[in-house]
């Protein structure tokens, strides 16, 4: 599948280049188990109180009626266990969860306990198009320090030196098609000269109603086949030809 005129590509994570089962089904069971021990050895910690705070904010802000029920006053004491473990278990894109989960993954990559499970297509793919000299980024819910994580340990070894942008929902949601005009503008490209690669339909719809080049990635494990959708759908990045735009 020929594509032309790019500078620039950005890549989804889950379902895109990575399996979408290894955050639910690794990161995630991980972050949970060892949440109890890694909050109490860091408890006071300068540097997670800013996110301490952003949490028990989004926990008085909670209107799911599922959720915890949130403290009245915490004292400088509360528990969070309750409300991460249900946010976790929701998968809610909230950013200091994030920040946080990626605190904790540092550790586990960092020890040997995880290792990020590229499809094998991926890194000759990356390295094919950084060599021909177009820009890579990411753009993922996942916080950039849990996506740089994810890069730096992976099965095909630390990819991270060949992408030049890291973006996450600070950015905006990844549902808006304002995040992908951020994302362009901060990319220093016209819109139809990046194209955004993802598993997921309203992501590449919002990319696509900012300008982009879009094309859906169908993976094994992939909740959504992409079957009917308007943007070109490939099942690896093998098959992808890439042209930069001319100088």
């Amino acid at each position: 599948m020929a594509l032309t005129n790019l500078r620039a590509v950005v890549l989804d994570i889950e379902g895109t280049t990575c399996p979408v089962d290894f955050v639910t089904g690794v990161l995630f069971p991980h972050a949970v188990e060892a949440l109890p021990t890694w909050l109490q050895r860091r408890q006071g910690s300068p540097a997670l109180e800013p996110l301490r705070q952003q949490l028990l904010q989004a926990w008085h802000d909670e209107t799911d009626p599922t959720a915890p029920p949130a403290p009245v006053d915490d004292g400088g004491s509360t528990d969070l266990l309750p409300w991460l473990r249900w946010l976790i278990a929701h998968d809610r894109k909230l950013t200091a969860l994030k920040d946080l989960q990626g605190m904790i993954w540092a550790d586990g990559y960092a020890d040997g306990q995880l290792q990020a499970p590229l499809f094998d297509d991926v890194a000759p793919a990356l390295r094919r198009w950084h060599g021909a000299g177009l820009q890579l980024a990411v753009y993922s819910s996942g916080s950039v320090p849990a996506q740089q994580l994810l890069y730096g340990h992976s099965s095909a070894g630390d990819l991270r030196p060949l992408f030049s942008g890291w973006y996450d929902t600070r950015l905006g949601p990844k549902q808006e098609s304002a995040s992908y005009q951020r994302l362009v503008e901060s990319l220093g490209c016209r819109p139809g000269e990046v194209l955004f690669l993802s598993d997921a339909r309203g992501e590449l719809a919002a990319g696509a109603g900012a300008g982009l080049q879009v094309c859906g990635c169908r993976r094994p494990g992939n909740p959504d086949p992409l079957a009917d959708g308007p943007w070109p759908v490939v099942e690896t990045l093998a098959t992808l030809a890439l042209t930069p735009a001319a100088a």
